[in-house]
């Protein structure tokens, strides 16, 4: 199933917000899967083989929305949004940055908006796999999704506590990520294993207006084997 590409297509939809309108793309809505909780936690296996697929624009969109996407835009008396996401954050500081890594270039997601910002075109899926000590899911897989963290945002409030909460937190997308994986059809691995200043590099954070740092990352697509 071969697709227009993520960027061509990305040109025809609807832009708002951002700095840089031509480089910030509109997500389509997730899908809604129906396939129950209790069964995507039994079938949950890291896949490290995938076939040549790419994957939709709809399921990229369905996996950032379970990473960090906003549930609760109820108002408060001040006419501002909570923008609660899918997953539990210490005091709300919801450090994590999250970003994707596609044939068709690397980008970074906006909760707030539900779109994603163009950070480089082209395919940097060698860079990511090298940096990741040349793991071949890496290199294979047609997207995979890198949890970043601000650390500042929640050690102003917690301490020296703060990176206990950030890596639960992380913890909490990334499980998310795996289990919307299985209810789209997809596979998933886990990616601890990279070079720190590497990653830092490839996905720009020292030019990050905070310190931020890489945490994790997943690769996903569809799977070529069961797993294991």
């Amino acid at each position: 199933m071969k697709l227009i590409p993520l960027l061509t297509l990305a040109l025809f939809l609807v832009c708002t917000g951002g700095n840089n309108m031509e480089d910030t793309f509109a997500l389509p809505d997730p899908i809604r899967t129906n396939r129950s909780i209790e069964e995507c936690l039994a079938l949950r296996r890291s896949v490290r083989s995938f076939t040549s697929d790419t994957l939709t624009h709809a399921q990229i969109s369905t996996l950032l929305w379970a990473a960090q996407g906003v549930t609760d835009t109820t108002r408060n008396t001040r006419n501002t949004g909570r923008g609660l996401r899918t997953v539990p954050s210490a005091g709300a500081t919801y450090p994590l940055e999250t970003y994707i890594v596609v044939p068709q270039g690397t980008f970074h997601y906006v909760p707030s908006t539900h779109q994603v910002k163009l950070l480089k075109a082209g395919d940097l899926r060698a860079a990511l796999a090298a940096a990741c000590l040349n793991q071949q899911c890496v290199l294979k897989a047609p997207c995979s999704i890198v949890l970043c963290a601000v650390p500042e945002r929640t050690s102003k409030r917690y301490g020296e506590r703060a990176m206990r909460y950030i890596y639960m937190e992380a913890g909490h997308a990334a499980q998310n990520v795996h289990l919307e994986a299985v209810a789209l059809g997809l596979g998933s691995v886990p990616v601890g294993a990279f070079d720190d200043d590497a990653l830092t590099k490839l996905l720009n954070l020292g030019l990050a207006e905070q310190k931020t740092i890489p945490l994790y990352v997943i690769s996903i697509g569809v799977p070529a084997d069961t797993g294991r």
